[in-house]
């Protein structure tokens, strides 16, 4: 697919294996061409599509989410694993060419706030950018976790 702004694309393999074999450098369009879904069953399918080292990365996000926010729920929305609690989304967490963007959707109230600005998320959305695990802080990524799961959720379900 090829992305409106910035002329990337991403390309994957046949229909039948759904595979992604390149993606999107910046966050402009979709992240991935992954059909929106509720539920675990196509978030995991989502992210063992990713190529490494982003498979990994969004594999220990996952597991992050999943061991830090009790009653978690997950989507596939806009090409991207969106992670929530109550009624609303806590964060999103989608691959990219070269790394994986993790992103809070009320990002400037959390603290500190996380340092990354992304392009059409929204004014109040910030996150992190990682490039590999080394780049996962997993005790600050828990913390920003609880402290958006405990303020209203963006978008609804």
């Amino acid at each position: 697919m090829t992305s409106p702004d910035d002329g990337t694309t991403a390309e994957h393999a046949t229909a039948q294996d759904n595979i992604l074999t390149t993606l999107p450098a910046a966050m402009t369009g979709r992240a991935s061409p992954a059909k929106a879904a509720v539920g675990d069953k196509p978030v995991f399918a989502y992210i063992s599509s990713l190529p490494q080292p982003q498979r990994s990365i969004a594999e220990r996000v996952d597991a992050l989410a999943a061991k830090t926010l009790p009653g978690l729920q997950r989507s596939v929305k806009w090409g991207m694993a969106f992670y929530g609690v109550g009624d609303g989304w806590c964060f999103s967490c989608g691959g990219f060419a070269g790394h994986v963007k993790l992103t809070f959707g009320r990002g400037t109230s959390l603290t500190p706030v996380p340092p990354v600005t992304p392009i059409g998320m929204g004014k109040a959305s910030r996150g992190v950018d990682l490039e590999s695990l080394e780049d996962l802080d997993e005790r600050q990524v828990a913390t920003w976790m609880q402290q958006a799961a405990a303020i209203p959720g963006f978008g609804k379900r």
